[in-house]
């Protein structure tokens, strides 16, 4: 290699050294500078956007349930509607799911096929439970929706690297012969798109909540938790608590025809802005 060439990469280097610095310290100010400096990584033109769907548990993982219904049926029955619904009302999707039926999956194994077909989005359908000893269980409402947790952050690296082919620019492997874990510049690169994820997956879980918001469900927000199913995705990813199943009157909701309907046309309505978004900008 040349003086001249090792001087372009350091530089390279260095430059984008700076620009992971600065992101970091600007952390709490406005997306619009953040999107600046944090290359967000772009669907490959003319490719279908694939979106996983998960129902949550499954099989064996089932025990938790209201007094007619199990989580695991109701998670099942809105995620494959969920799937339908958009294939149907958004262009040039794709869905697969991580089950569609009544099995056990482990948690890890969900997320890994997401990252193996290179999907966009990953979206995990749950329903929550208060503990049956907690007084007053059957009066808590309202839904949330989760990203993984900064803790879990480290855990992405593997499946980043793994999409990079798609995820970084076209000729980035030309360039760089692919991912190398002693490159600097790798790993910074790496390191910025790992935080366009979060920033990704807390776009499409507040898009989510405002939906819901619009048909009068109680927000309890988007959080943040260390979550297995969600901790390496390679991509954006959700996981949605669509009603408490210990609640009679959400029970109810979530398991009618009328209630899985809306609470579909949330998420699918959060996904096509969460589009148009991402296309803006």
């Amino acid at each position: 290699m040349s003086y001249i060439d090792k001087k372009q990469i350091s530089f390279k280097t260095i430059l984008t050294a700076l620009i992971l610095f600065s992101s970091c310290s600007i952390y709490g100010q406005t997306d619009s500078t953040v999107k600046q400096l944090v290359p967000t990584p772009a669907p490959v033109p003319g490719k279908p956007m694939l979106i996983f769907v998960d129902a949550g548990h499954g099989g064996q993982d089932g025990a938790t349930r209201g007094l007619f219904s199990k989580e695991k049926d109701v998670a099942l029955m809105v995620a494959l509607q969920l799937g339908q619904t958009i294939e149907k009302e958004i262009p040039n999707s794709k869905v697969m799911y991580t089950r569609t039926e009544d099995v056990f999956i482990p948690l890890y194994e969900r997320i890994d096929m997401a990252n193996r077909a290179h999907a966009d989005l990953f979206i995990s359908i749950h329903c929550n439970s208060m503990p049956a000893s907690m007084r007053g269980r059957t009066n808590v409402t309202g839904v949330e929706t989760i990203v993984s947790g900064s803790g879990r952050l480290g855990q992405q690296d593997v499946a980043i690297r793994e999409n990079a082919s798609i995820l970084l620019e076209k000729d980035y492997k030309d360039k760089y012969e692919g991912y190398d874990p002693n490159d600097p510049e790798s790993f910074i690169i790496m390191s910025l798109m790992k935080y366009a994820y979060r920033k990704q997956s807390i776009k499409l879980a507040t898009l989510i909540q405002q939906q819901y918001i619009k048909t009068g469900r109680v927000d309890r927000g988007v959080k943040e938790q260390s979550l297995a199913v969600l901790a390496k995705a390679g991509m954006p990813a959700v996981l949605t608590e669509i009603g408490f199943i210990s609640n009679p009157g959400e029970e109810e909701y979530i398991n009618s025809a009328a209630g899985r309907e809306e609470i579909v046309q949330n998420i699918t309505s959060a996904i096509m802005e969460y589009n148009k978004e991402m296309i803006v900008n």
